[in-house]
């Protein structure tokens, strides 16, 4: 994510900070001091371990996480791809809401006996004992925000899970989604009401809203290209590299041809590929001389398949950071597929998937 500070990483897992995290420590630090950068602290450890609950059992269903990013209003686990059942769905996102509650059950009698009833029940960022409750009571309060039933909160993940199992999964989602923009509606109103207005509220109202439209419009196109295979709409017509072309030979070819993502083969073998993005960089560093072997992607290079359906095309795109992919099947190159394909297919196809 851009404007994100990478801290440290476990599991495999990257945990980011965005630079507009920094508000609240800033925020607490001016009205408490250190008892305030305490319990940030405690919130950023309470954020990290929801989402890295998410990640866990994610990981478990097969889907890669590769970072968590924390954010002033909560955190997001970066999934490579999404759940492919209404039950991988529901048990990723109580993970989160889980954890939270499990620890505010483990930690209640402890705390009970090291503060007392009265601190405990009475957190006050003013001192130790009320700065230590006020970090307590940061996992039930996550936990019950989190299990608001609309999107984005894992609530609304919940709800679509469970109402999928009766209707399409298009439908589920509208439903949490139109929920989702009641609440940004009712908390908006609610933050207009106070006097003065509280416009943290009325940041978090926009963002719900926001939020929940994006993952209607992520359930539109997972359900609009969930159903086409690559090979339903690969084209045959496509050109070839060999490894020892230069990168003028390479820009002669896309002047007179609509391709600008290139295969490399040598007898009839997928070597490498070539994107655009390294065609440009050569282009803007006046290396037109470069052989294509020099600048071609070979490790890390997703590869498609004919059977793959286009949903699954896209996010390998998305993950690579590439406008196009080779699809290959047993072992031969059947031609290449775009993004500006899916966009196409999607346009075409993204009418009445409910």
């Amino acid at each position: 994510m851009r404007g994100a500070i990478k801290l440290f990483k476990i599991m495999g897992i990257s945990v980011e900070m965005h630079i507009s995290f920094l508000i609240l420590p800033f925020f607490f630090w001016l009205m408490y001091g250190w008892k305030g950068i305490f319990i940030i602290f405690a919130i950023f450890t309470c954020v990290a371990a929801h989402e890295f609950s998410h990640s866990m059992v994610a990981k478990k269903y097969g889907i890669n996480v590769d970072r968590i990013t924390l954010l002033p209003i909560g955190g997001v686990a970066n999934m490579r791809s999404l759940p492919e059942t209404p039950t991988q769905e529901l048990m990723i996102s109580i993970a989160g809401p889980l954890f939270n509650i499990v620890l505010t059950v483990i930690l209640f009698y402890p705390l009970k006996i090291l503060l007392g009833p009265y601190h405990l029940f009475h957190p006050d960022p003013l001192t130790w004992p009320g700065a230590v409750a006020y970090a307590y009571w940061v996992n039930p309060v996550l936990a019950g925000f989190n299990l608001i039933p609309a999107f984005p909160m894992d609530g609304g993940r919940i709800l679509r899970a469970i109402l999928a199992r009766k209707f399409s999964y298009m439908k589920a989602t509208k439903i949490a989604v139109n929920l989702g923009h009641g609440f940004a509606l009712l908390f908006a109103f609610w933050a207009l009401s106070m006097r003065p207005p509280n416009f943290i509220l009325l940041f978090i109202a926009l963002f719900i809203f926001v939020a929940a439209s994006q993952e209607e419009s992520i359930a539109s196109m997972k359900t609009t290209l969930g159903g086409i295979r690559v090979k339903e709409v690969l084209t045959k017509e496509f050109y070839t590299l060999s490894p020892d072309a230069s990168i003028a030979e390479v820009l002669n070819l896309i002047l007179h041809s609509h391709q600008e993502d290139f295969p490399v083969v040598a007898e009839d073998k997928l070597l490498g590929f070539l994107p655009r993005g390294k065609i440009i960089y050569a282009l803007h560093e006046k290396h037109l001389d470069k052989k294509v072997s020099e600048l071609m992607i070979v490790d890390d290079l997703p590869i498609l398949s004919g059977d793959e359906y286009l949903y699954s095309a896209y996010n390998k795109m998305e993950n690579s950071k590439l406008k196009a992919l080779p699809v290959v099947e047993n072992g031969k190159l059947l031609g290449i597929i775009t993004l500006e394909d899916v966009s196409r297919i999607y346009s075409l196809f993204s009418k009445g998937e409910i």
